[in-house]
């Protein structure tokens, strides 16, 4: 199977009502909270696969893993001795006034310096077969098990599909979260923390315990004691936690040091986090690294720490807090596409061309008044995919998450997360936009 016959991959791999009706049964959600209301919605799968060709993966594995550890390197930097600021790679006051700063993680070093461990990089491909990166989430990425279930229970529905043609086996994801959890202890037992199953990655959170082996833990059965982290047994002991995989944001962690009205954090738990005595993945403190506006200097993060050209490209992206870059956006308004910094999800983002002309000067004078708030990019035409629609295939926009675990070393897991667009005049495909997702299919060297 070569780069040239990829494209035989339109048919559907086994029967989409039966595996949707099995992700139904297995309670495959995805919720979201809108106007303080949580609605929890099925997460649509498609059975026409993405398939990318061992040389194309390739490729974005070397680029993704020196981004990575670029990023790595940026955190230590900026929560230490702050060198790419002093050498006036990156201004100052983009750093401090970045809600992703936390001056609570300023001087703490993580056990062997890693602070993303779980890195999910969204790129899409554009009609010309270049690749680019999106956006980098580098807090509490998810979306990894979707896949996962999607292609355990296509091996069900279809087993033929996975003996006939060379795909790379995506099961190793739990074998790689593990040994990167296990990297990142601190001389315990290893659990993840859920804020509960109203949180939008429920099943993410159960599922991923399950199957490495760790403890499925809510901050009620937490507590800190002489700086270390202990899990409350249903004898009435304790046992020590030695790595904690959060699936809340910072600002809930632990009512001591941030929220004081949280109430799923675990309070002194930064206390035993600065100690050394638990390990946190992904580290507070990251979202000063996955900021919006910071994604604009991760070519330049490449060429600072590690003397080497990036692999992968940024998408065409402006600054309207520098003149010059405000010149532009200022006069292209109309053909970009236009993203707040603080917003995730799809939320925040506007494209130019979908504003009336009092609707785009109203927009043009938010961003003058608040430049570090936004940024603007080029409209990428990124390659739709095929997808099944009322028994009728389509074609509509697509990206993927691939995700990139740092322990040891740094390794991109063989598969992903692509996500689609179900309106066919949108290019936003979050899950909580109303998009779905699709398997990812990585071809054996050499096939």
């Amino acid at each position: 199977m070569t780069q040239q016959n990829i494209e035989q991959f339109t048919k559907p791999i086994g029967n989409a009502n039966e595996i949707n009706e099995l992700l139904r049964r297995y309670g495959v959600k995805f919720g979201i909270y809108k106007n303080g209301v949580f609605n929890e919605q099925f997460f649509p799968f498609d059975p026409i696969p993405r398939v990318i060709s061992s040389e194309d993966f390739k490729s974005i594995e070397k680029g993704l893993v020196q981004r990575v550890n670029a990023l790595n390197e940026f955190l230590f930097d900026i929560y230490h001795d702050k060198k790419i600021v002093k050498d006036g790679i990156i201004p100052e006051n983009f750093i401090y006034i970045s809600k992703g700063y936390l001056a609570q993680c300023e001087g703490i070093t993580p056990k062997n310096r890693i602070y993303s461990h779980i890195s999910g990089i969204d790129l899409v491909q554009a009609k010309d077969g270049e690749w680019y990166i999106l956006e980098d989430n580098l807090r509490i990425p998810s979306g990894a098990s979707y896949p996962l279930i999607a292609r355990e229970l296509t091996r069900i529905a279809a087993p033929d599909a996975f003996s006939e043609n060379e795909i790379i086996d995506n099961r190793n994801y739990a074998k790689l979260l593990k040994e990167t959890m296990d990297y990142a202890n601190c001389d315990g037992i290893s659990a993840i923390l859920t804020p509960g199953r109203y949180n939008a990655a429920y099943f993410e959170h159960s599922y991923l315990a399950e199957h490495t082996g760790s403890v499925l833990v809510q901050n009620d059965e937490l507590f800190v004691e002489d700086n270390i982290l202990y899990h409350r047994t249903y004898s009435g002991g304790k046992t020590r936690i030695g790595v904690l995989y959060r699936r809340i944001g910072d600002e809930y962690l632990d009512p001591l040091n941030f929220l004081p009205e949280s109430l799923i954090g675990i309070p002194n738990l930064m206390e035993a986090y600065r100690s050394g005595n638990v390990g946190i993945i992904n580290a507070p403190g990251n979202g000063v690294a996955d900021d919006k506006g910071i994604y604009y200097f991760v070519p330049k993060m490449i060429k600072y720490y590690l003397s080497e050209e990036p692999i992968l490209k940024n998408a065409p992206t402006y600054l309207p807090f520098y003149e010059e870059d405000m010149k532009y956006v200022m006069d292209n308004l109309g053909k970009l596409v236009i993203k707040d910094v603080a917003e995730a999800g799809g939320y925040g983002v506007v494209f130019g061309s979908d504003l009336t002309m009092e609707k785009l000067e109203e927009f043009r004078q938010t961003i003058i008044a608040e430049p570090r708030r936004f940024i603007a990019q080029e409209v990428i035409d990124f390659l739709d995919l095929p997808i099944l629609d009322n028994g009728e295939t389509v074609m509509r926009k697509a990206d993927l998450r691939a995700f990139v675990l740092s322990g040891e070393t740094t390794k991109v897991w063989a598969s992903g997360l692509t996500r689609f667009s179900r309106n066919p005049d949108s290019f936003v495909v979050n899950s909580s936009q109303g998009g779905g997702f699709k398997d990812t299919w990585v071809l054996k060297t050499g096939t």
